[in-house]
């Protein structure tokens, strides 16, 4: 089951607190950038996480979901409807993200 736009559009909207949120349409899912880094993203109209340390404290009773078959578990969000918390759940997980890898040259 793909994800919906509008789905897509809540998380963007609980999320227009912070800067440099992006997102790119993959396959009927969406994943979410921060400041070029991925956090996450939308998954049958679930907003996942990267399971990483920070993530987990402050989401102790999170739940480890698929986002597809195939890949790493991720951390489901499950009080999308709290910007600050979404706020501060992104905020604390950036430096535990990896850089971007480069793009190659053609």
């Amino acid at each position: 089951m793909a994800s919906s736009k509008e789905y897509l559009e809540f998380v963007l909207e609980q999320l227009s607190g912070l800067e440099d949120i992006t997102y790119k349409a993959m396959m009927g899912e969406f994943i979410l950038y921060y400041h070029g880094k991925i956090v996450g993203g939308i998954y049958d109209d679930r907003f996942l996480v990267k399971n990483v340390n920070s993530a987990r404290k402050l989401m102790p009773d999170a739940e480890l979901e698929l986002p597809y078959e195939g890949a790493k578990e991720m951390l489901l969000v499950d009080n999308v409807e709290n910007r600050e918390f979404l706020e501060e759940l992104l905020g604390s997980m950036y430096p535990e993200l990896p850089a971007p890898k480069p793009k190659k040259k053609k």
